[in-house]
């Protein structure tokens, strides 16, 4: 069990950390794409340095649980089976490129095109979710208060950051991205036809 506590906080501290990185990224995305040199060698140093602060901060509570029973990994195995499938689904009609930020931070980049097909077609932010529910796992399995104030620092920078990259998007893609946008959910999807 305390190696799984353990795992489970680094992934959150992880986890936690992605709608930082992203909140460098799009308010910026402009700025990025004139670059030359490849944004990624400020953003990624940037991106680690986070996880090293939040797991600074959030360390001495590591080992602290609300709950520790074995029942908790049943709800927590369904939502890692749920995470892995989004993500699964996500890259379906996504390149890698995409997935990697490239179309937002390199200017005429050739995967700049929105994707409204497959499980984007119920919800817009499908990686997202998914990072939700691993994280969700995560904190339902350790029962690590770490885990469970990080998942929620995640979804507050979270909603901050996909209305940023709503925003972004729509610049690029305009009233297609508009039409996109009132059509499907950014992260809960719609189960129903």
């Amino acid at each position: 069990m305390p190696l799984l506590r353990t795992l489970g906080w680094l992934a959150c501290v992880i986890y936690s950390t992605i709608p930082l990185f992203w909140l460098m990224v799009h308010p910026r995305a402009h700025r990025w794409r004139e670059r030359e040199r490849s944004p990624f060698r400020v953003l990624v140093p940037a991106w680690i340095t986070m996880w090293l602060g939040v797991g600074l901060l959030t360390g001495p509570w590591r080992s602290v649980t609300l709950y520790s029973t074995r029942w908790s990994w049943l709800p927590a195995v369904l939502l890692f089976a749920t995470g892995i499938y989004l993500y699964a689904r996500a890259r379906a009609h996504f390149s890698w490129a995409q997935l990697g930020g490239l179309p937002e931070v390199r200017s005429g980049h050739s995967d700049d095109r929105l994707i409204t097909t497959g499980i984007r077609a119920r919800v817009r932010h499908p990686v997202y979710l998914g990072h939700l529910c691993e994280m969700l796992a995560w904190s339902v399995g350790t029962g690590l208060i770490a885990c469970w104030l990080l998942t929620a620092f995640t979804v507050l920078t979270g909603a901050v950051m996909i209305r940023m990259e709503d925003d972004e998007l729509e610049r690029r893609f305009g009233e297609e991205f508009t039409r996109y946008c009132s059509a499907v959910p950014a992260v809960m999807p719609r189960l129903g036809c």
